[in-house]
């Protein structure tokens, strides 16, 4: 069990950053205080934070899940990750087996990813056996890429990669002891993202669908770009399990976060070259095209119904904290 003392700086800082964190993530050079490491060209650096309650559900954990944050939000400006840190703040009580088990966890992630774990640091807090990890990641962007929500214009298509609202879904589940097989999306986006850009089609922007939801994540694209956007609702994938959780408890899929789901904005003339580049791809068979951007600003649902709705971004908070 983690205790105070392990975050001295002494002999049980070493024996958990040598039992557990080296164990896992060592790359084979020296301990020293900074990495030293390769990188030519254009850089991307991004920097997350993950505190989501429970440490572990269905489909992954903490660790997974700063795991692939990190690396996807790299991989939204079309870098290739790299390396990563990895800052843990550990409350005293947490069992020394579970953060080992998250540790592990994200070594896996990473070698799925095609990242290192390059440098890490941990503090112990008082507390009641809490976890909460930092993480930040460094990529190198092709040449001559250009991926940007300024880049977006009428006409475009707006792709999205797969069923929302998944993990949001799990996340709520866990926290209300609520039993079924929802399991959350948590993966790195790096096949599909290399799929969409291999295809040809002319991609504009891209961002990963997390915190705040598809509604909001393309009132940002929007802003960006002064641009709208007309949405179809029924052009939107939601799987039957998920759509059945929210019709219970009142929750609007369109608002949900989801942690392996991303939108690209692509060329109108590409919009069917790039779903079937995502649709070839394992997690990509529900991409599809939801929609369009106009000149008009402002983002518009169609619905089910045949009306028209006006998509804001989301107010308040939207529980529970999922990343």
């Amino acid at each position: 069990m983690i205790r105070m003392a392990h975050g001295s700086g002494g002999k049980e800082t070493e024996e958990l950053v040598r039992g557990v964190f080296l164990k896992h993530f060592r790359n084979g050079g020296p301990l020293e205080d900074a990495a030293v490491v390769e990188l030519h060209g254009r850089i991307a650096f991004t920097t997350d934070s993950f505190v989501v309650t429970p440490l572990f559900f269905k489909g992954g954990d903490i660790g997974r899940l700063a795991v692939c944050g990190t690396v996807n939000d790299l991989l939204m400006m079309g870098a290739q990750p790299k390396y990563l840190s990895a800052g843990f703040i550990i409350e005293e009580g947490l069992e020394i087996s579970r953060l080992e088990a998250v540790a592990a966890s994200m070594a896996l992630a990473a070698d799925e990813a095609g990242v290192s774990i390059a440098a890490g640091d941990t503090k112990v807090t008082e507390g009641r056996g809490g976890l909460y990890i930092s993480t930040s990641g460094i990529g190198v962007v092709p040449e001559g890429l250009q991926i940007s929500a300024a880049r977006c214009e009428a006409g475009d298509a707006v792709v999205l990669s797969g069923s929302i609202g998944d993990h949001h879904a799990c996340i709520l589940s866990a926290r209300m002891n609520i039993e079924n097989g929802i399991e959350s999306d948590v993966m790195p986006l790096g096949s599909l993202v290399g799929a969409l850009l291999d295809s040809g089609a002319d991609v504009k922007a891209m961002r990963d669908v997390t915190r705040g939801g598809l509604a909001t994540i393309i009132n940002e694209l929007c802003a960006a770009s002064h641009t709208g956007a007309v949405i179809e609702e029924t052009a939107v994938p939601v799987s039957g399990q998920t759509a059945a959780f929210c019709g219970i408890l009142g929750l609007d899929p369109l608002y949900m976060g989801n942690e392996g789901k991303f939108v690209a904005v692509v060329s109108g003339a590409d919009a069917q070259r790039a779903v079937s580049a995502l649709r070839g791809v394992k997690g990509g068979s529900d991409a599809a095209v939801i929609g369009y951007i106009t000149r008009e600003t402002g983002v518009v649902l169609h619905t089910e119904a045949g009306g028209r709705r006006r998509l804001g971004v989301l107010a308040g908070e939207g529980l529970p904290r999922i990343c």
